[in-house]
């Protein structure tokens, strides 16, 4: 497990547009979630112990906030080849035991998390409803224990999104586990 934490990109950049298979069989596109007052793209994956720490509050946070129209996409984009924990049929059971209610997409070619400067799991952008990047940061002030949170960050960055305000420019890198990214020839 290689510690890495989230690259701190400008704000304001648009998102990147993809199309990708979800675990339900289903293709969606970035704009598929128009509409929406903001956008929770999480890069995610099912053998990482700080998305394994994390994923039962990310399933309750996106519970909380679909009905303020906050979108959550999960999107793993590890090989799976060497990592089959991260493989379809794992991320469906991870899914399904952690309670995500939201798309989990699968990025095969890793383009997505490039275009997107995912670099660790669990890594976090949050935009608005023009597709803005407006939060780039971690979920909260204690990724091991819940009990010792007193920070939401990402929380009260969709909050204030929805809301049309700014988030809180101070805004703390997420960090997790390397991406796991495919080996080129």
């Amino acid at each position: 497990m290689a510690l890495t934490y989230s690259e701190m990109i400008p704000l304001g950049k648009s998102a990147p547009k993809f199309s990708l298979k979800g675990i339900d069989g289903k293709t969606y596109t970035l704009e598929d979630f128009k509409g929406k007052k903001a956008l929770a793209i999480l890069f995610l994956c099912n053998h990482c112990p700080y998305v394994q720490a994390t994923q039962d509050r990310i399933a309750k946070l996106a519970r909380e906030l679909a009905p303020k129209q906050i979108q959550f996409i999960g999107i793993c984009s590890n090989d799976s080849d060497e990592y089959p924990e991260d493989a379809p049929e794992n991320l469906r059971e991870q899914a399904k035991e952690a309670g995500f209610e939201f798309p989990y997409l699968i990025d095969d070619s890793q383009d997505v998390a490039k275009a997107y400067g995912a670099v660790c799991t669990p890594d976090i952008f949050a935009f608005d409803g023009n597709f803005k990047l407006r939060y780039r940061g971690r979920i909260d002030d204690s990724w091991k224990d819940p009990a010792k949170v007193t920070r939401q960050d990402l929380r009260d960055a969709l909050l204030a999104i929805a809301a049309g305000r700014e988030p809180s420019a101070d805004q703390l890198p997420a960090m997790g586990c390397s991406i796991k990214w495919r080996l080129t020839a």
